[in-house]
């Protein structure tokens, strides 16, 4: 039996687990990178101190099982992080290897932590808000990941945003399929991800 409800601060620790556990396109990554926290300082993280309204989760008897964060204003969020949230990495973890081809997948990474990615406009215009979506397999089917959806969808309606995107793993094609089923439409590809969005 899980109960959905809002992330605290003392749910960290678990996000980032979840996060490392789901984060080969929906696939365990432990094996892939040496410092278990990376994805989770980049993907996980940073909802939960600066936008702490759309970030909640599932919980059963063995703990916190899944989670949905989101921001209603991507551009905004970005900002926020590029002063408060990302100097701090980038004074822990050095500048990577300025070829990208002799990256490590923690090398990947930092990258993202020295040059995060900025949204396009282009896409901001009709969906300004985003959201992460991750559940551990204990916490896949019976309509949780809908639940999540829902909540989170629900808080971002009531801003008045007009809509919301999200990135896939190409390969997660599960996950894709979950998308389309609540009435997301695909928006773009790039290498290795998928773009989806959805009127609110």
């Amino acid at each position: 039996m899980f109960t959905l409800r809002r992330a605290q601060e003392a749910d960290r620790a678990a996000l980032y687990r979840i996060c490392l556990e789901t984060g080969d396109s929906g696939q365990d990554a432990t094996a892939i990178y040496a410092d278990p926290l990376l994805l989770g300082h980049i993907y996980a993280g940073p909802y939960l101190s600066f936008a702490p309204d759309f970030a909640f989760v599932l919980e059963d008897e063995a703990g916190v099982g899944g989670y949905v964060l989101g921001a209603p204003e991507t551009r905004t969020f970005e900002d926020t992080l590029e002063q408060a949230w990302w100097p701090p990495l980038r004074a822990q973890f050095p500048v990577p290897p300025a070829d990208p081809a002799a990256r490590t997948p923690d090398e990947r990474l930092t990258a993202l932590i020295h040059q995060p990615r900025r949204t396009p406009g282009t896409l901001l215009a009709n969906f300004p808000a985003h959201l992460h979506i991750d559940l551990l397999p204990r916490a896949q089917g019976g309509g949780r990941g809908r639940q999540l959806m829902d909540t989170l969808l629900e808080a971002l309606r009531v801003t008045g945003v007009p809509g919301v995107h999200l990135g896939v793993g190409e390969r997660n094609v599960r996950a894709q399929g979950f998308y389309r089923h609540l009435g997301f439409e695909e928006l773009g590809r790039t290498p290795g991800a998928v773009t989806f969005g959805r009127r609110l």
